[in-house]
């Protein structure tokens, strides 16, 4: 089992959120942002208070990519989380996906391969 970590999660879906924070909960880890836009995902970044991230690829209109690139400069792992369908851009090509509907364990391998 991965080290305990406190993540940020970036899903404009309250229930989804909600039910990843539940998971993170339950596998040992905490939460220390949800958001629900670009806009307060880049907020949070500049803020600090976490150590990994689960970006939902598509917030309302926008796509996570901004995130992930403030991530990837602030040296911050990331999962996406996808209905499917989405191409990742090749910078952000090694990161997990975690793919919905999510489970405990499908949450957990994802986990496992953010390092």
């Amino acid at each position: 089992m991965p080290e305990p970590r406190t993540f940020l999660i970036a899903e404009d879906e309250a229930m989804i959120a909600m039910l990843l924070e539940d998971f993170l909960d339950l596998l040992g880890h905490k939460v220390a942002h949800i958001v629900a836009s670009l806009s307060d995902g880049l907020d949070a970044i500049a803020s600090g208070g976490f150590d990994a991230a689960i970006l939902d690829v598509n917030l309302a209109q926008d796509k996570c990519w901004p995130l992930a690139d403030a991530l990837e400069a602030a040296g911050i792992p990331y999962i996406f989380a996808t209905g499917g369908g989405d191409i990742i851009p090749p910078l952000h090509a090694g990161a997990p996906t975690l793919a919905k509907p999510y489970t405990t364990a499908s949450l957990e391998a994802a986990l496992e391969r953010l390092g």
